[in-house]
């Protein structure tokens, strides 16, 4: 099931963050504030993932993770959709995120949602990696 988070998530939602190989410290406690929006997946009625939406004119999508045991479920790609639905609802012209360019998974992931590469930006990430920024219109 995906659903919006409450803030009687945040507790659970930053055990699932650990997940992320780089996650933007408060990024999470920020979205729950009410500046985007976090929606999550819940197995057994705990979350289990999320992603986070941030929207104005254009969208982006800064974090996505789902717990390993809950992988190739399908958990990402339902929530991506979900993300990408509430944008079009908000008249967003534009989806946008960034993944590492080895992130094979990911990029498959994301492509078959329709991304699509924009540009790249190198040495993004904390090892050097160049992140591809990958967009998607609405």
């Amino acid at each position: 099931m995906i659903r919006k988070a409450t803030s009687d998530d945040l507790s659970r939602l930053r055990q699932v963050r650990e997940w992320l190989p780089e996650p933007t410290p408060q990024l999470l406690e920020t979205a729950l504030s009410g500046i985007g929006t976090v929606f999550v997946s819940t197995a057994e009625g705990r979350p289990v993932g999320y992603v986070l939406l941030m929207a104005s004119d254009d969208a982006y999508l800064p974090e996505l993770v789902v717990e390993p045991s809950h992988r190739r479920e399908g958990r990402a790609t339902r929530l991506v959709e979900t993300a990408i639905e509430a944008a079009e609802n908000r008249g967003c012209d534009h989806v946008s995120l960034t993944v590492h360019e080895e992130n094979e998974s990911a990029r498959t992931l994301y492509e078959s949602v329709g991304f699509e590469l924009w540009r790249e930006e190198s040495a993004y990430y904390a090892d050097g990696g160049t992140a591809l920024v990958l967009k998607k219109s609405c």
